[in-house]
């Protein structure tokens, strides 16, 4: 019988792990410069994690599936970066020994884009997340995996230690997923069952001469296949259009921008030496062209978004909506009065102006 192998004189001689090294230094500038963006110390910011490449249903299935793996270098705060460091490290290095620095790192993307899109579809439209969890859990599971095909070439007290270890860890970290609150254990479940098939697939025995079976290793990919085109089939339909909401609001900091400057046309009329110069005729020209058309634009403009109801941004669209026919209206009346009492009215041509709604009521983003 061969003389079992000791796991850590061959990690010894294994000494690189480039690859481990490489993605916690990504993961901590990318947590350094959302930072800089303005995302929380301690507690993520939606919107930044959203603008970096959170996954998120209606974005992720609007087209946007690179968010499967940029939400792997995403993290909520600093504590939730430093633990998944810490377990990648722990990890990493030696399932990167074991596997080899290519395998290792198909092991970790694959099996951390596997459990964000069962997360799509365990919480697509309630939840926005992110965190390298996923993709560590597939790490372990690769271990898993290889430390049992394995037990007969290593030693027994290392196998025994390193199962053990990488089960308590596996099983203490998916119990307290199910406590914490907020905790995506849709991902770390994904990604485990990613890890231990993709391991299973990649897996190379520490001794050439015992090969793990064929059958075995085709059974992994059909099963790994067969899984990722069962989620994606039960993917729930987004509640919303992300292209749209994201229309939306461009649309409606450009109505802003359009409010401004409708203000400032405002204030020129009403300045007293323009009603004391102009016509009444004139005034109420300058304001069909410069306030009520302007918001006739904004009208038509906030008309054209497809938005369904669900859409974070259709009440406020709806709002912005009736404020622009009410000040649409208003002026389109005042200038009406002014060219009915014409020549005649210009002594008194400021008392229409106030039954203009001030611009103290223009809406807020």
């Amino acid at each position: 019988m061969p003389e079992a192998i000791s796991l850590y004189d061959l990690l010894h001689s294994r000494q690189r792990v480039p690859m481990t090294q490489c993605l916690i230094a990504v993961n901590t500038v990318v947590f350094g410069m959302m930072l800089l963006a303005g995302a929380g110390l301690w507690h993520g910011n939606n919107a930044i994690q959203l603008a970096w490449g959170a996954n998120f249903g209606p974005a992720t299935q609007d087209g946007q599936w690179w968010r499967l793996g940029s939400a792997l270098f995403l993290h909520f705060g600093l504590l939730h970066l430093c633990m998944n460091m810490w377990a990648l490290w722990d990890a990493g290095q030696l399932v990167e020994r074991l596997f080899g620095h290519g395998r290792f790192a198909v092991i970790y993307f694959g099996g951390g884009m596997v459990g964000n899109l069962l997360s799509l579809v365990a919480q697509g439209n309630e939840a926005i997340s992110g965190g390298a969890s996923g993709a560590i859990f597939a790490t372990y599971g690769a271990l898993i995996v290889f430390l049992w095909r394995e037990k007969a070439a290593i030693e027994g007290e290392e196998f025994r230690w390193l199962f053990r270890s990488a089960l308590i860890f596996t099983g203490a970290s998916m119990g307290l997923g199910w406590i914490i609150p907020g905790v995506d254990n849709s991902a770390h479940a994904g990604g485990l069952l990613g890890g231990i098939l993709l391991g299973q697939l990649l897996g190379r025995p520490l001794r050439p001469a015992d090969a793990w079976p064929k059958l075995a290793r085709q059974g992994a990919l059909f099963f790994l296949l067969a899984g990722i085109g069962v989620l994606f089939a039960h993917l729930p339909a987004p509640k919303y259009s992300w292209r749209a909401e994201i229309a939306a609001r461009e649309e409606i900091q450009a109505f802003l921008a359009r409010e401004s400057s409708i203000r400032q046309h405002w204030q020129e009329i009403t300045r007293p030496e323009t009603l004391g110069d102009e016509s009444p005729f004139e005034l109420a020209r300058r304001i069909e062209l410069e306030i009520a058309q302007s918001y006739e634009d904004s009208i038509e403009q906030l008309s054209q978004l497809e938005l369904s109801p669900a859409s974070p941004s259709a009440a406020q669209v709806e709002s912005l909506l009736a404020y622009s026919a009410k000040r649409r209206d208003s002026s389109q009346n005042l200038a009406s009065q002014l060219r009915r009492h014409g020549l005649t009215a210009a002594p008194g041509a400021r008392q229409p102006f106030s039954r203009l709604p001030s611009p103290s009521s223009s809406p807020t983003p």
